[in-house]
């Protein structure tokens, strides 16, 4: 997972939605429209997003548990409640 995927996924949770194109002109990404579609198949891929059709996703319950910090992607596994308070932060950030 990237910071990008977490950007990504908080833009998408943000906005009830996303397609490539326009989540590339976001402030809050400025990577290549290709990058953000290659990033978007990767978290297909882990479940965390959910394609409608014509590109634009949605984010799954799984997604949401991720930004949480209550589910891991790598491992794909939902953390139990002492791990996420050692783990990452919400949005899968690990704090110095």
């Amino acid at each position: 997972m990237t910071l990008w995927d977490d950007r990504i996924l908080e833009i998408i949770r943000e906005e009830g939605s996303g397609a490539p194109t326009e989540l590339s002109e976001h402030e809050a990404i400025g990577v290549s429209k290709q990058h953000v579609s290659t990033r978007m198949k990767k978290l297909r891929e882990h479940g965390l997003l959910r394609n409608l059709g014509n590109g634009v996703h949605v984010i799954t319950d799984v997604g949401e548990a991720y930004l949480e910090g209550e589910y891991d992607a790598e491992a794909e596994a939902y953390r139990d409640a002492g791990d996420a308070q050692d783990g990452p932060t919400a949005g899968g950030v690990t704090e110095p």
